[in-house]
């Protein structure tokens, strides 16, 4: 039987300037003919190849963007034509639920949605299935590019599509985005096994879900999460009028109501959640279609290993490059918000997921990270406003992998360095900050609704926020930290200076070390600063290894 990869179909983008890839399956030794014509019939490149161990790829050479085009696949008796192709930037958004979060969801969306005409932006989304049996494939037969005004248009990804937007009207070509994402999975689940067994840190993802699993059979296994998705279909439909009265209410209190999600379902081999998984029914199934490079929202599920997030990020995108064969492709993330439940202590985790994105934005080349410091919800752990993420990830975009905007414009002000001052004659020590991607200087934005939930959440707790604080702390040798005055350096605008009456000699300083707080110092392109700590070792940087957090998950 021959095919040709599902992601192929009528309204495909095709990545401009780029060899493309044309594949699919097949019987071996049978020859594939591939053609490629522009509106006007006139070919723009040919070629042929044989299928090798049931797999067939053929490249046609790189062309200009364009419109109008369609694509003729020949095997035997088999032929095909695929029409209104787009030659333009093909992106792959991967993550969990926020950038899985639908445009029609989001506080921009139903505007968008109404008033947007023709935003040049096409959507492939592969089929959510996470587990390779005939249901599978029959699904996949069923996917399709979508267009603007189709059916299907507010169920594309937010941030995909914002992020899209904003590259066709920068470039003036289509954009095509395929969506693999799934709401609450862990990085793991998008990464081959082969590589994280390899690794000592990394393995344990893989051990700790095989021993839930124990000695139970693969049609066990199956049974338990058949019968799981009957059970949570159930729950659905009962949740369904809670959500449609009262669309914020909470898990604790809908729970009370209609009883417990069983969400995630038990551990098993059809669970998409499991290592490699997602990876194995998603991500493989779209390559090596050819693309300009991936955009990703993830890390919440993750945030009960955090220091391991580092390593299983950058193993993710070392992984993807090299399956694409381009160790340069443009890799952008988002940095994770500011959030926290009221219910919830702070174990800091999220500031070490927050860390970790840093460490690998500044130790892998090519890649972009967007802070979304300022952008999360209070309580909800999906912010709805995803225009602003998107087009911060554009900026990233604009950079890294079109060289049309400079450094200081796509990226927020990032600690660089910093000295201390120590004190003398009465007066207390300071540290003075210097930091990355500074261009006019700093402003300060009053942040009055945060600063209440924080102070909030911080009095029930027992912790006392003077009314002055602004997210800056600085510890002596003690480890113990107090809110920090600060002033901008009046004779260089990328330096910040720290002190505080309560401590003599400053050697640490750490900003909007939290889960969820204020967000107050911003560059003055409106690029919020990103959080950091000076030194790993403090006190309340261990918070992570609290067996509490083992027990937090999201969704």
């Amino acid at each position: 039987m021959f095919e040709i990869a599902a992601i192929f179909s009528d309204h495909c983008v095709l990545q401009r300037e780029k060899n493309i890839c044309i594949f699919g399956y097949g019987e071996d030794g049978n020859a594939v003919f591939v053609e490629l014509f522009d509106k006007n019939g006139v070919s723009l490149g040919k070629n042929s190849g044989k299928i090798k161990n049931g797999r067939w790829e053929v490249y046609l050479p790189p062309v200009f963007a364009q419109e109008g085009c369609s694509l003729v696949v020949k095997c035997e008796d088999f032929s095909k034509t695929f029409c209104d192709i787009s030659i333009g930037e093909v992106w792959l958004a991967g993550g969990q639920s926020n950038m899985e979060f639908e445009l029609r969801n989001c506080s921009e969306g139903p505007d968008e949605l109404a008033k947007e005409k023709n935003p040049n932006v096409r959507f492939y989304y592969t089929q959510k299935i996470g587990w390779m049996d005939q249901k599978f494939f029959d699904c996949e037969r069923n996917t399709a590019w979508g267009i603007w005004g189709s059916d299907g248009c507010g169920a594309w990804s937010a941030v995909g599509y914002f992020f899209a937007k904003k590259l066709a009207r920068e470039l003036g070509v289509t954009v095509g985005v395929i969506g693999c994402n799934w709401g609450g999975t862990s990085a793991s689940a998008w990464i081959a096994n082969s590589c994280m067994e390899k690794d000592f840190d990394l393995k344990t993802y893989i051990t700790d879900w095989d021993s839930e699993i124990g000695e139970k059979s693969i049609e066990q296994q199956c049974k338990e999460y058949d019968d799981y998705e009957i059970e949570l279909e159930l729950w659905n439909k009962r949740a369904e009028p809670f959500y449609a009265e009262n669309p914020a209410i909470g898990w604790d209190e809908l729970a009370s109501k209609i009883g417990k999600c069983p969400w995630p379902g038990p551990k098993s081999c059809k669970n998409p959640y499991r290592p490699g998984g997602l990876y194995e029914c998603m991500i493989k199934r779209v390559l090596p279609y050819s693309l300009r490079g991936f955009i990703w929202y993830q890390g919440e599920s993750d945030d009960h290993k955090p220091r391991s997030y580092e390593k299983l990020f950058g193993t993710l995108i070392h992984k993807w490059r090299e399956d694409w064969n381009d160790e340069k492709l443009p890799f952008l993330f988002v940095q994770l918000p500011v959030h926290r439940y009221e219910q919830d202590k702070d174990f800091k985790h999220w500031c070490l997921i927050r860390e970790a994105q840093q460490k690998v934005f500044s130790g892998i080349k090519n890649t972009a990270m967007a802070c979304a410091l300022d952008l999360g919800d209070f309580n909800d752990i999906h912010p709805r406003g995803k225009k602003v993420i998107a087009e911060r990830l554009a900026l990233g975009a604009m950079n890294v992998a079109y060289n049309k905007v400079c450094e200081t414009d796509a990226f927020a002000p990032m600690l660089k360095d910093y000295i201390c001052v120590s004190g003398e004659n009465g007066v207390n020590g300071k540290m003075i900050l210097s930091f990355d991607f500074v261009k006019d200087g700093f402003v300060v934005r009053q942040d009055k609704k945060r600063f209440e939930e924080y102070k909030m959440m911080e009095e029930n707790a027992g912790e006392k926020v003077p009314e002055d604080f602004t997210g800056f702390e600085i510890a002596g040798e003690d480890g113990m930290y107090y809110p920090a005055e600060f002033e901008f350096d009046k004779s260089d605008c990328s330096k910040i200076i720290l002190s505080s009456k309560m401590v003599e000699n400053p050697v640490m300083a750490r900003y909007a070390w939290f889960n969820y707080g204020p967000v107050t110092i911003f560059e003055k392109n409106g690029l919020p600063l990103v959080p950091f700590r000076t030194c790993q070792k403090d006190s309340d940087g261990q918070n992570d290894s609290h067996a509490e957090i083992q027990q937090i998950m999201t969704v």
